[in-house]
């Protein structure tokens, strides 16, 4: 069932009268838009000391719901690892919402090094903000996914992200393939080898 027959029913009317609710169910989706863009408030900052613990939180909320595949100790030792991580080291980006960290990007030259969002706010193009933020702006073209996380497998190559190698362990020696990948370049579709 449609949502315009969910909202005026299923009974017999005329175009006009079609018309005139369509309008109505538009001004509906219109109002919806801007509450959800209003809600949506957001901007990215540079990384802050005092951002910390909450990038730390933001980690952790997000691993669970979305790196299944990963051991209890492994998890473990990798939070240990990064609460003891000195994320000056890297360039780091966090979109704020309320003056709250609700997701991050960290690069090392023009490789996306860490990608994460509250589980709140996945699925609402905020992901894409941050990644439009980093290509743009910081000319980053280079990403690790973990072969089995398939969301940001997707995700990346949505974008126009290609994988070029395959690995058989991560940069800790792991076993969690990883799938290198890199920005495809526009002027590479136009040249025809």
């Amino acid at each position: 069932m449609g949502l315009r027959h969910y909202l005026f029913g299923l009974q017999k009317i005329s175009s006009k009268q079609i018309l005139k609710k369509d309008r109505i169910l538009e001004s509906c989706v219109q109002f919806y838009q801007n509450y959800v863009e209003k809600q949506m408030d957001y901007k990215i900052e540079n990384y802050k000391p005092d951002y910390k613990i909450e990038i730390l939180t933001v980690w952790e909320k997000s691993v669970l719901e979305t790196h299944h595949f990963l051991s209890q100790k492994d998890f473990s030792e990798i939070k240990e690892m990064l609460n003891n991580f000195d994320f000056n080291t890297l360039n780091v980006f966090c979109l704020i919402q309320n003056c709250k960290v609700i997701g991050f990007i960290a690069l090392q030259d023009l490789k996306i090094e860490m990608l994460f969002l509250d589980p709140e706010f996945i699925g609402k193009g905020l992901g894409k903000v941050m990644l439009n933020y980093a290509t743009s702006n910081l000319h980053a073209n280079f990403v690790d996914v973990n072969e089995q996380n398939i969301n940001a497998t997707n995700f990346y190559e949505k974008f126009g992200f290609e994988t070029y190698e395959r690995t058989e362990k991560d940069d800790l020696g792991k076993n969690y393939p990883l799938l290198r990948m890199k920005l495809k370049n526009k002027s590479d579709e136009n040249n025809v080898s």
